[in-house]
């Protein structure tokens, strides 16, 4: 994707990066989006989970959904998500900061109507937040289908910003007695907690173990 007007980055351009590569692979990495929107004359963001299909978002949500609701419409909207990777921890207050991968991205969102295309969405947005887990459930029921909308949300124009490494003090500060560095910060799964009306000797999947 080359830049535009919407996704060049006018502040520290040189963490932007606009390849479908690194945009893919923020999205991929990531699970939970917030999508603004503008309606009735107020912004709105919600967060929400999504998957991604090659240059397509997935959303789902209750068929009474306000935001699913408005996006259906044709409105423009802009979902953008962020990966925290460590606190920049800086010698003076000015210069602390964050190690993050963060994606904006525009476009238009369409409802999709058929129960075979809906339902291969919703695999998607399954297997983007557990792989594995849509093969082990019961599908859902085509009242569960009617009750649940989905859309799909064509990526027109994205951007990604990155920072990495450490802080980046003025030259005069450097001699402070003032610890400085990153502390990194990991998302990590703990040990699974089993439902208490779990069947007895349910084991736990493969794809759950190997996700922590």
């Amino acid at each position: 994707m080359k830049p535009t007007k919407r996704t060049q980055l006018g502040r520290l351009p040189n963490r932007g990066a606009y390849d479908s590569v690194t945009i893919h692979g923020i999205l991929d990495a990531a699970f939970l989006a917030h999508v603004g929107f503008q309606a009735d004359g107020q912004p709105i963001v919600i967060p929400t989970l999504y998957g991604r299909e090659e240059n397509k978002l997935y959303l789902h949500g209750s068929a009474a959904s306000r935001m699913l609701r408005e996006l259906e419409s044709g409105v423009p909207a802009c979902v953008t998500v962020t990966i925290v990777d460590g606190f920049v921890l800086a010698r003076s207050a000015f210069h602390h900061s964050m190690n993050y991968r963060s994606v904006v991205a525009f476009g238009i969102a369409r409802k999709i109507d058929g129960a075979e295309e809906k339902e291969r969405a919703l695999r998607v947005i399954s297997e983007h937040l557990m792989a594995g887990r849509w093969e082990d459930v019961r599908p859902p029921t085509a009242k569960e289908l009617k009750a649940t909308a989905v859309l799909e949300f064509a990526i027109e124009e994205a951007s990604a910003k990155i920072r990495t490494g450490p802080p980046v003090d003025d030259e005069d500060d450097y001699s402070l007695p003032v610890w400085a560095g990153v502390l990194p910060v990991v998302l990590e799964e703990k040990e699974p907690i089993a439902d208490s009306r779990l069947a007895k000797a349910t084991p736990v999947p493969k794809y759950i173990r190997r996700a922590r």
